[in-house]
């Protein structure tokens, strides 16, 4: 069985945030970086080269691959924000009808700037993806 790719490594999140080149993505990632550690109670971790994470679970799927992975994480690509673990619970639909502009790929949240969207709206849906997460996974790692 292929390893995970996606893994904790030991590199600094801000040092990886300072390489952000466009202000304003730098500017949202870090703000974005303080939501999730104000939502989750846990210090961000970069998983691989380029995401920044928070928490962790660990999963066994029916096959008998198992790994961990982060509970929510957000990655500043140069199109978009993408977020990441925050909108595969149900009830997301209503909060994301509420977010402002937006796009959803498969299991990801696409936000090009912070402005465009309802921080506490945003807030409310990092929680109760947290919490939903923590609840499937009560194990913590």
């Amino acid at each position: 069985m292929a390893d995970n790719k996606t893994k904790p490594t030991a590199m600094s999140v801000p040092a990886f945030l300072d390489t952000c080149l466009d202000e304003t993505r730098r500017t949202d990632a870090k703000t974005l970086a303080k939501l999730m550690q104000k939502v989750t109670g846990k210090k961000p971790a970069m998983w691989g080269p380029s995401i920044v994470g928070f928490d962790r679970y660990h999963y066994t799927y029916e096959s008998g691959r198992e790994g961990d992975m982060l509970i929510v994480g957000f990655s500043p690509r140069k199109a978009a924000n993408v977020l990441y673990g925050t909108i595969g619970f149900d009830g997301a639909e209503v909060l994301l009808a509420k977010l402002g502009k937006h796009t959803t790929g498969k299991g990801c949240l696409y936000i090009k700037k912070l402005a465009d969207v309802d921080m506490k709206v945003l807030e409310t849906l990092v929680g109760k993806a947290v919490a939903s997460t923590r609840e499937r996974y009560p194990e913590q790692v």
